[in-house]
């Protein structure tokens, strides 16, 4: 299952959010090839954003060697899947830390209270 998520005040686009989370989930091998991705209107009912948004996203994905589209069937992790290596992954990780870094001292959170959280999180993430 999918677990997208939509930060609208991070400054990235939307479309261009739901294209990293979807990259993300493919270069771990969560999402495989063949896997279908949920149809246009229903990830953006899920996500509250217009449906032309995830067409956008999709279509990036498409040109990117990422998603196939199946006329009438919907969208599809391509064969070729387009993983991530680590030297891409790492630095994916490190732009989403960053930002989490930034925002956690703007808040004046504690670095072992911000660890905590991501541990939490991510054993959430493992177990849905």
């Amino acid at each position: 299952m999918l677990h997208l998520q939509i930060n609208p005040n991070s400054g990235v686009p939307v479309y261009r959010q739901v294209m990293d989370q979807i990259r993300y989930y493919v270069a771990s091998g969560l999402l495989t090839p063949g896997a279908q991705l949920p149809s246009i209107r229903s990830l953006a009912t899920s996500l509250a954003v217009n449906p032309t948004t995830i067409v956008k996203a999709y279509s990036e994905l498409r040109h990117g060697g990422i998603v196939e589209i199946k006329q009438g069937k919907g969208a599809f992790v391509a064969e070729s899947g387009g993983a991530l290596s680590e030297s891409q992954l790492r630095s994916a990780l490190k732009q989403l830390a960053r930002q989490l870094a930034v925002e956690a001292a703007q808040m004046g959170a504690s670095a072992e209270l911000v660890m905590k959280v991501v541990q939490e999180e991510l054993q959430k993430v493992r177990h849905d």
